[in-house]
């Protein structure tokens, strides 16, 4: 497969460029798991030397079906979806989809998820050895299954184990996906970092649910689902700012982001980076767009690095 178009211009990507761990990436924009499914399904649709980073749809140690039909239903400010972590496998990811993403200049982080602090650590230990996976997003946020992911998540020791036992397994940056729905997202994180996380993505979905009036019947064949879109963005505000106010570890920030605008006010809260989700759904090219449009920001205010926004919310 032939190597994709050049690279941003130097400038603009010195102007961009953060550190998260060990990875350098060119600008702030990631992709969110779960919607940009393995990365090479975009490769005809985008430039994905372009992207910061690709986080890859969650990974577990053998496929998983997902959660059975209707997974997605349409809401007014977003969607809800309840896919399950359907997936191919590690295996199967490190075999068929990861030498494609190789061709391409962008870091890799796989998603992983498991039922078992076991199960976490022999993925994070298969990654480890593994080229061209750059990070992992430990997932202890997903709301959509029924063992495992946010189960760990919602209790700050039990989340403090987890990454203690992927940290012993690998020596990639690890970076850990919070839950929203728990008591205070300010201790989890405190734990996780003191744990060995090297950086903290939030929000994941909020448990929602949606149904048909007409047949008295849930619109998800799991009745609950994770919403996300423009919907939850206040509150994915609200617990960036909150954790940036706990941890000093990088912090990526996720939620209804889907223009420039609010990647911006993301990394004003308190994010050095960013990842996009439900808008990709709505437009492939949204991290494109949002990329060129933080550029435009930094220009109109005579920024000279995105790091200076970082944090920078005026509360007095």
């Amino acid at each position: 497969m032939p190597q994709s178009s050049k690279p941003p211009e130097a400038s603009k990507t010195d102007a961009l460029s953060v550190q998260i761990g060990a990875v350098h990436m060119k600008n702030p924009v990631m992709t969110a798991s779960g919607t940009f499914g393995y990365g090479v399904e975009f490769q005809d649709l985008m430039d994905l030397d372009m992207l910061g980073g690709i986080v890859v749809k969650g990974l577990s140690l053998e496929p998983v079906p997902g959660n059975p039909p209707p997974r997605i239903v349409e809401t007014a400010c977003g969607m809800l979806n309840a896919i399950g972590l359907e997936n191919i496998g590690i295996e199967a990811f490190v075999r068929d989809k990861l030498p494609v993403l190789k061709n391409f200049n962008v870091p890799v982080i796989a998603n992983l998820y498991g039922k078992t602090v076991e199960a976490y650590a022999q993925l994070a230990q298969i990654i480890d050895g593994t080229d061209g996976i750059d990070a992992v997003e430990v997932n202890i946020s997903c709301p959509n299954v029924k063992a495992g992911g946010v189960a760990f998540g919602t209790d700050p020791k039990t989340a403090g184990q987890l990454v203690e036992s992927v940290r012993r397994h690998t020596g990639k940056t690890v970076i850990v996906k919070l839950s929203p729905n728990v008591t205070s997202v300010g201790t989890i994180a405190e734990s996780v970092a003191s744990s060995g996380a090297d950086a903290i993505s939030l929000i994941n979905t909020i448990t929602g649910m949606a149904i048909n009036a007409e047949t008295r019947r849930p619109r998800l064949g799991n009745i609950t689902g994770g919403l996300s879109g423009p919907a939850i963005k206040p509150v994915a505000l609200r617990m960036v700012w909150e954790v940036s106010r706990a941890v000093d570890i990088p912090i990526i920030g996720i939620g209804g982001i889907m223009t420039a605008t609010d990647a911006v006010e993301f990394i004003i809260a308190g994010a050095t980076a960013i990842q996009v989700g439900t808008a990709s759904f709505v437009n492939p090219s949204a991290c494109i767009d949002i990329i060129a449009g933080m550029e435009d920001y930094l220009g109109r205010h005579g920024i000279s690095h995105i790091r200076e926004l970082t944090g920078s919310l005026r509360v007095d």
